[in-house]
């Protein structure tokens, strides 16, 4: 069994394997190719990955492999390089790609979509959303700190008192949860909102305030499922209007607001961003799906009035070297599942029954099978929830 982590391109510097999940892969019989250089962004060096028990090919080295580890989407030619029925695991960025997943049909490969993943117990090791979603919390705190031009904590000095800065975080999901603990860390006054009321208590846990319109409406806008419930328009305008009054006091607001297949909710309006104080930062994690924040433009810091609003792309990857580490035990642990220990000889047996496999499968034969992307049924309908809530985290 031949497994191949190549390197990643168009900018990614995250790797798909570290040195503790090659060991792991190697323990288990398989045999592990790394593409040169492929970990240099993540600070991993091929000496490292060899002392680990893997061998250093070149891009050619997937053309046998059995499997596949990624963090990327391959490209048409990627995919052409691999052999049929190959399993290869990425972030395929399915939502609106239609032509290319075609395309990895088209190649013969198995493409599974590690953002797929099934929020239940058994794939909490597997969960990449999660994983890299936490890192991008935290990074987007670092961020703000850096373009914020004031010290986030109090300062008392003889020559006087620097006041606490003010963070303002919309969502309370894995990003926003670990962006409200960084900015404790820093010493800020975190306040934080988020549409379903079971998040108040893990917000104040982390010692934010919570900031919502807590009428009967709220308390019952959550299903047995933990799926936020649609409000009346009533309730809509009443949050807005609250939300609209307490950013235009804070120094710093952070959005985490995605919709899995729609264009990301926008939650800042320019009038929000005009009445706030000079200086202020915004730091918008769903400005590669269209934005939280209007004006936001991807890989961008933009000028907005009082405020700055900060866009970067890919905010994970911008602490690779960690995001590689775990986006790596994601990997293996659900590649792990899908080899065949048994009769001496370690192979690759894709149980297809497996809730895991039906819920991230997406081409199998040479063909799109998964229903979501226009393919014949093969998730089961009544296996657990695939993401978060409808209003989720920005993540990977």
């Amino acid at each position: 069994m031949r497994i191949f982590i190549p390197r990643e391109h168009d900018g990614e510097p995250r790797v798909a394997a570290s040195p503790d999940t090659v060991k792991k892969l190697k323990g288990l019989g398989a045999e592990v190719v790394v593409e040169t250089n492929a970990g240099t962004r993540s600070k991993i060096t091929d000496q490292a990955y060899e002392a680990a028990g893997a061998s250093i090919g070149d891009s050619g080295s997937g053309k046998d492999a059995d499997a596949v580890l990624k963090v990327a989407r391959p490209t048409k030619e990627e995919a052409a390089g691999y052999k049929r029925d190959a399993v290869v695991l990425a972030l395929m960025d399915p939502y609106g790609n239609e032509d290319a997943l075609k395309d990895l049909a088209d190649a013969g490969i198995m493409a599974f979509a590690m953002e797929l993943m099934p929020r239940i117990t058994r794939a909490q090791v597997m969960d990449v959303l999660s994983s890299q979603a936490n890192l991008a919390g935290y990074q987007a705190v670092i961020d703000a700190s850096h373009e914020f031009d004031r010290a986030f904590p109090m300062m008392m000095t003889a020559a006087g008192t620097v006041p606490a800065a003010k963070v303002f975080v919309m969502g309370a999901g894995v990003a926003g949860l670990q962006a409200i603990a960084t900015a404790k860390r820093l010493g800020a006054r975190v306040s934080a909102t988020d549409v379903r009321p079971d998040t108040k208590e893990q917000v104040e846990s982390l010692g934010a305030k919570f900031v919502a319109v807590e009428n009967d409406e709220f308390r019952k806008a959550q299903d047995s499922g933990g799926y936020a419930t649609e409000m009346s328009q009533d309730y809509q305008k009443q949050q807005a209007e609250l939300v609209a009054e307490h950013i235009a006091g804070q120094d710093v607001v952070i959005t985490t607001a995605l919709i899995p297949g729609r264009p990301a909710p926008k939650l800042v309006s320019k009038a929000m961003i005009d009445a706030m104080k000079p200086g202020s930062i915004l730091v918008d994690l769903a400005v590669e799906r269209g934005g939280n924040v209007e004006g936001s433009r991807p890989g961008e810091i933009v000028e907005a009035g009082p405020a700055r609003i900060v866009g970067y792309r890919n905010v994970s990857g911008r602490i690779a070297a960690s995001a590689s580490l775990l986006y790596a035990k994601n990997l293996s642990s659900f590649l792990e599942t899908m080899i065949d220990k048994d009769g001496g000889t370690p192979s690759l047996k894709v149980d297809f029954e497996d809730p895991l496999v039906k819920a991230t499968l997406l081409t199998r034969d040479g063909r799109v099978v998964h229903e979501k992307f226009g393919g014949a049924s093969l998730v089961d309908t009544n296996s657990a929830p695939q993401g978060d809530e409808p209003t989720r985290e920005a993540d990977a």
